[in-house]
């Protein structure tokens, strides 16, 4: 963008940016937590196809570190009344689950006797 009577090209960047995030914020999209933004597009979809709609938004799937980022993920849950995936599979080990590159887990919050691998952990 060339500057122009509207102002320099930085603050016309910015102005927009926060308009687009007001939008998606109000249409339920956005939400931030620890300095992250996590996103929806409220389509259903598998697992594989949400990791590869992530990366192609330049992101990654969600895997909560936080309460904050937990809940970050609930504000979306509750809003379109269904359910997330997020980034992380269950190990080798059976009950036990891991980040998607094999990582340890560093946060978490199961229900109580989870998880179980039932799909209700």
């Amino acid at each position: 963008l060339a500057g122009d009577e509207h102002g320099d090209p930085i603050h016309l960047l910015e102005y927009r940016i926060s308009r687009l995030e007001g939008v998606l914020r109000l249409n339920k999209m956005i939400t931030e937590s620890g300095g992250k933004i996590f996103a929806t597009n409220g389509k259903r979809a598998d697992f594989d196809g949400t990791v590869e709609k992530c990366k192609e938004a330049g992101g990654s799937i969600a895997t909560p570190k936080s309460p904050g980022e937990n809940d970050a993920i609930l504000y979306f849950v509750k809003y379109f009344n269904t359910y997330a995936y997020l980034g992380i599979k269950q190990s080798l080990i059976s009950g036990r689950f891991q980040l998607l590159n094999g990582a340890q887990l560093s946060y978490t919050n199961w229900y109580s006797n989870e998880p179980s691998g039932k799909g209700e952990e």
